[in-house]
């Protein structure tokens, strides 16, 4: 069986007809796995099996609780050190400081973050660009809702290039985006934004695995995250099995994708395109209310 990824060469064949036997989840696996409720959920689940976790064991999923864990951590290490050369009512003092200013920064990172204005203004920045692509041979379904949770794919899209479930982000310019430690985290300003990768990730696995069931044939769905706002100081970095990179350079980042499938003549054709368009509307319904997000994890 073909599997439908851009990264990897395989012989190319048209999606098998529903009849064919499945090698992998059966259509109706969709629901027998539920998917978690909400993003924060539903990225640790994925860092509980997948590479890339920088939580120490038994540390809790819950990002709130996690965030009231490393301010203790960051102000008994300011009292420490302070009170090691100066004196521990200055250590106090200090990891009093260390801990006010900590919930100052994550407060006005989750107002930078939070509201859902921001939300909507980067998914139709991607749709205009998406709406440009359609004469290349490429078709996308937007806000695809996700069976079982309520999760949405911000723009799921195939086309010569492949089969892509895409996340628009718009973040606060004030703040640099950047990567850290091994080159395979993500952050924008000093928060890491890792979990909105692990995320991104897990809403391509589901709709590999939702889209596969209906066509009798795995159907790779690459996750890819857009950014707007902030300068993005690369072309294209993968990180947890994501592509980033910036709004702008989204059209770009597609035609490649087509060139290098064309190269290794695994570029999909009009039928297939079309094929895995009809699957995803069937398993992927379309949000009910449209003017209105989900909640991003951060």
């Amino acid at each position: 069986m073909m599997e439908r990824s851009p990264r990897r060469a395989s012989t190319p064949a048209r999606p098998a007809s529903p009849s064919a036997a499945p090698p992998g989840p059966a259509p109706g696996a969709a629901s027998q796995t539920p998917a978690p409720t909400a993003r924060g959920r539903a990225a640790a689940a994925v860092r509980a099996t997948g590479p890339g976790s920088r939580l120490p064991a038994g540390m809790p999923e819950n990002p709130q609780v996690r965030g009231w864990i490393w301010r203790g951590v960051f102000a008994a290490i300011a009292f420490i050190v302070v009170t090691i050369f100066l004196d521990w009512r200055l250590g106090v003092t200090a990891a009093a400081l260390v801990a006010i200013f900590d919930t100052f920064m994550r407060r006005n990172h989750a107002r930078i973050m939070l509201p859902q204005s921001r939300v909507a203004a980067a998914q139709r920045k991607t749709r205009r660009t998406l709406r440009g692509l359609e004469k290349s041979g490429w078709q996308t379904l937007n806000n695809r809702s996700i069976p079982g949770s309520d999760q949405e794919i911000d723009h799921f899209l195939a086309g010569p290039g492949g089969v892509f479930a895409v996340d628009s982000e718009l973040w606060d310019k004030r703040l640099p985006i950047r990567t850290g430690g091994t080159g395979r985290e993500l952050y924008h300003g000093p928060y890491s934004q890792t979990e909105r990768l692990e995320h991104a990730q897990w809403e391509a696995a589901q709709a590999t695995r939702l889209v596969s069931s209906v066509l009798r044939q795995r159907v790779h769905v690459h996750p890819a995250m857009v950014l707007y706002g902030p300068k993005v100081p690369w072309i294209v970095v993968r990180m947890h099995g994501v592509d980033v990179f910036a709004g702008d350079r989204l059209k770009k980042y597609l035609k490649q994708e087509a060139r290098k499938r064309a190269k290794a003549s695994e570029r999909l054709d009009p039928d297939q395109v079309a094929e895995v368009i009809a699957a995803a509307e069937k398993v992927l319904p379309a949000r009910a209310d449209r003017h209105h997000s989900p909640p991003r994890g951060r």
